[in-house]
């Protein structure tokens, strides 16, 4: 072999030797499928703004879990430690992510609507039958009664709830369930306005309701002490969920403890946002990911999220059938589902678009409150009938 041959052969041999310290071979065609629904989930987070704090981590974990990456999610072996998001996602896993965001939801949140006009607290319940109409529809195209309950809760427009339920229920259906809830939240501006213009007419949208009442700190105090007793008396699946939820707005409304109640607020939920929306989005491997019952999942849920809308809307037109005075607009039905304070802030703008001197935002937090109560309450409830 003359020289030239000999030199070729080494540095094809080089070549191959540098090919394989990369991992581009690695690289499949769900893979690459995937790519461009992580490009739809940037998009719609950076340039759309829609849900971003929870869609750029979801979005940017699902890009880690479609490549072909060395020492992040392994297992341990042996002497060796696992990856980072091994430990990290125990976090989902061992159900601590979900309550600690909870525990950031209650102290930023003031219940002093609900408190006030306690009546919708029904309005929260109404949103409660997009779920289990889901339920009974995910059951007759063939998911099991533990699937239907996970995809159901969707309904609830909770994305933290969704994650904590479909951890206990299917785990294997996680990350179909997180998008598709936290997409649909993203979404509230756009899908809920057509379905309250449906239902309503142009005078209910201008009814102008009485000021609330003031709150005292005493009654919020109260109202978080005895709403965590009944609903754990009642329903102690929920008891993370709700015992979190009231631990922060108690927080809030003790007015002794800012220091406490600022971490809750801003550090705490900031960094389990994070790792939660990471975990989330390292399941989302293109395997488990890109087949039809994914398809599925997010036609239900979309279906789950209309049906929960038009509910709370219906049950207030139904209320004001019985109401003499002080009768209840109609839009306000529509923050019965879990979305604080999206859904809410949908109302007032709805509100506003019919008549301009409306204002409608504080009313709407009461069915939105209810409805973050609510879910947490069926989410307990699929828990204690399907999990144990």
């Amino acid at each position: 072999m003359d020289v030239s041959a000999a030199d070729s052969t080494q540095a094809t041999s080089k070549l191959e030797q540098l090919w394989n310290l990369t991992a581009i071979s690695d690289v499949t065609w769900q893979m690459a499928g995937m790519w461009v629904i992580i490009a739809v989930l940037f998009y719609l987070a950076v340039y759309r703004k829609f849900e971003p704090l929870l869609l750029v981590p979801i979005a940017f974990g699902a890009l880690l879990a479609n490549l072909p990456t060395e020492g992040l999610i392994n297992p341990p072996i042996g002497e060796h430690g696992g990856g980072l998001y091994y430990y990290i996602s125990k976090g989902v896993e061992l159900e601590i992510f979900p309550p600690l965001i909870f525990l950031g939801v209650g102290a930023l949140t003031d219940f002093g609507p609900l408190i006030a006009n306690p009546r919708t607290l029904l309005l929260g319940a109404a949103a409660q039958f997009g779920v289990f109409a889901t339920f009974l529809g995910a059951i007759f195209i063939g998911f099991s009664p533990m699937e239907a309950g996970a995809i159901g809760i969707i309904g609830g427009a909770d994305g933290p709830t969704s994650i904590f339920l479909a951890n206990k229920l299917a785990p294997h259906l996680l990350a179909p369930i997180a998008v598709a809830a936290y997409s649909y939240m993203a979404l509230v501006p756009l899908l809920q306005p057509p379905i309250m213009r449906a239902l309503t007419t142009d005078a209910e949208r201008k009814i102008r309701m009485r000021s609330l009442r003031k709150v005292s700190r005493l009654e919020k105090l109260i109202f978080a002490t005895m709403v965590t007793i009944v609903v754990i008396l009642l329903v102690p699946a929920a008891s993370a969920l709700i015992g979190m939820l009231m631990l922060g707005n108690f927080l809030r409304e003790s007015e002794v403890a800012e220091r406490l109640t600022k971490a809750a607020q801003n550090e705490i939920v900031n960094v389990v946002t994070i790792f939660l929306g990471t975990s989330v989005g390292i399941t989302m491997t293109g395997e488990r990911f890109l087949n039809f019952d994914t398809l599925k999942i997010l036609a239900l849920g979309v279906i789950a999220f209309g049906i929960a809308t038009a509910c709370g809307v219906l049950m207030a037109k139904l209320m004001n059938l019985f109401l003499k005075d002080n009768k209840i607009n109609p839009l306000i039905g529509s923050a019965g589902v879990s979305a604080v304070p999206m859904a809410a802030r949908v109302s007032q703008v709805e509100g506003q678009r019919a008549d301009p001197g409306n204002f409608l935002l504080m009313h709407a937090m009461g069915p939105n409150v209810a409805g973050v109560i609510g879910t947490a309450v069926v989410a307990g409830y699929f828990i204690a009938w399907y999990a144990n």
